[in-house]
């Protein structure tokens, strides 16, 4: 008889990330304090807030150990300038994402206006 451990899908992202980011300082050849291993930690849940407050109503086990063992491997295999590649994406992405927002509030603000404009009263000599 197998026992498995349930946990909310919170729990077991932030469990994988542990693994994952010991993983990503052993490529990078980096020790981290706890304290700096806590505010990565911290800093990864601020980032997918709205992914893990998601995940947190969701019962699940612990992420499959070979898709864990796929993603340290794939972390083992890059490549310095795709680790480069990697990190320099991260402001970037950050940006992109607030750029993008920018964009879809004024869409929907033109598409209100536009909606605003055609539900005028024209009945008394409006345009």
């Amino acid at each position: 008889m197998t026992i498995v451990a349930r946990m909310t899908g919170r729990e077991a992202l932030l469990s994988a990330f542990d693994r994952l980011f010991d993983a990503a300082a052993k490529k990078l050849n980096v020790a981290c304090t706890p304290e700096e291993r806590t505010e990565a930690k911290e800093q990864f849940a601020s980032r997918f807030d709205a992914a893990l407050e998601v995940a947190k109503g969701v019962q699940v086990a612990a992420l499959p150990e070979e898709a864990l063992a796929q993603m340290e491997a794939a972390i083992e295999q890059l490549s310095p300038a795709e680790l480069a590649g990697v990190i320099a994406s991260i402001p970037l992405a950050q940006q992109t994402h607030e750029m993008l927002r920018a964009v879809a509030f004024r869409q929907a603000e033109q598409r209100l206006l536009e909606h605003m404009a055609g539900q005028a009263d024209t009945r008394y000599g409006g345009n």
